[in-house]
């Protein structure tokens, strides 16, 4: 499915998803009407689905962390369902993962401070439908964060 070329081009991408078509063509070893249609291809297979901007919660004084683990009560058929939809309206909720096993759910949730996230978490978190059972771990440090593959 892809190339040398297509290896190279994703590489320069994932080390600097802000350089221009020029530069990626350049440090890629090849022409930028190249890059453009390799771009594109990629793009239209679906191997790039866009680029984002990587925000730094801390940075905007978001210092407190947590994920947590749910187990949901599913005597209910639309427990699921009616789940992810009120935690999608928490806006402290930077990303929900859906799981197999004996956890069904893990939310990442971001808090200015502890107060703020107690706040939250009374208020919101505990509102949620559907909660059998709950596990909140603190993130203490982030010691590695890389989506990069080894293209």
């Amino acid at each position: 499915m892809l190339d040398d070329s297509d290896r190279r081009l994703l590489r320069q991408l994932q080390n600097d998803p802000a350089a221009s078509l020029q530069a990626l063509a350049a440090r890629s070893g090849v022409s930028v009407q190249f890059a453009t249609r390799r771009l594109d291809r990629l793009r239209a297979q679906g191997v790039l689905r866009g680029q984002r901007a990587r925000i730094d919660w801390r940075a905007l004084g978001y210092d407190v962390a947590v994920s947590l683990r749910f187990t949901i009560d599913k005597t209910d058929p639309r427990a699921f369902e009616d789940f992810l939809a009120a935690a999608r309206a928490v806006p402290e909720v930077v990303e929900i993962q859906t799981f197999l096993g004996r956890v069904d759910l893990r939310l990442s949730v971001v808090a200015r401070d502890l107060a703020h996230y107690h706040e939250v978490y009374r208020h919101r978190i505990l509102a949620l439908p559907h909660i059998a059972e709950i596990e909140a771990l603190m993130q203490v440090a982030t010691l590695k964060t890389d989506e990069r593959l080894p293209l």
